[in-house]
């Protein structure tokens, strides 16, 4: 099993808290780079949050239930 096996495992069994480290992980790159490409890591943040709610069979756009 290799690594993005894992990662998608334990993305599957843990949404929530995948979500708030993707957003955790913007924050921290945001303060590291003086907030020099905040549009480019929220563009980032928004597709990897769509891609969990796509692997969960929920529509993006709609909100959650």
């Amino acid at each position: 099993m290799g690594i993005m096996d894992k990662l998608k495992g334990m993305m599957g069994q843990h949404p929530d808290k995948t979500k708030q480290g993707i957003d955790r992980a913007g924050d921290m790159i945001d303060k590291k780079t003086g907030d020099k490409y905040t549009g480019q890591v929220d563009q980032g943040q928004r597709k990897a949050q769509e891609y969990i709610d796509r692997e969960r069979g929920q529509d993006p756009q709609q909100p959650p239930t």
